[in-house]
């Protein structure tokens, strides 16, 4: 079973809450999932400064260890949060590795 890392949404709508779950890769967005391991809220309430997020690091990493996939919105949440780091894997498998962006950026502009 290929497990990945994405997310799902939750609340109504125009007051999304997301939630970072591991779930089977051929369930619904909103399925059940085999374990909710953040949530996700853009919402700024008043007198508030950022944006909120509570997980369970070990868990993350527990599944990322186990070979969950995760999906782009998700690489770039976790790398904000520190527990990707900038240049991992996944980063490398999306295309969206700095270097390599870096390096396409120069290849283009040489054939120009």
């Amino acid at each position: 079973m290929a497990v990945r890392l994405r997310f799902a949404l939750h609340g109504p709508r125009h007051n999304r809450i997301f939630h970072l779950v591991a779930i089977n890769h051929t369930a619904r967005r909103n399925a059940k999932p085999i374990e909710t391991l953040a949530i996700f809220d853009p919402r700024l309430k008043p007198g508030e400064q950022y944006k909120k997020v509570e997980w369970s690091v070990d868990r993350i990493k527990y599944w990322l260890r186990e070979g969950a996939e995760p999906s782009k919105s998700s690489i770039k949440l976790l790398t904000m949060g520190g527990i990707l780091s900038p240049n991992s894997r996944y980063h490398k498998a999306l295309g969206a590795d700095p270097a390599s962006q870096k390096a396409s950026a120069e290849a283009k502009a040489q054939k120009a």
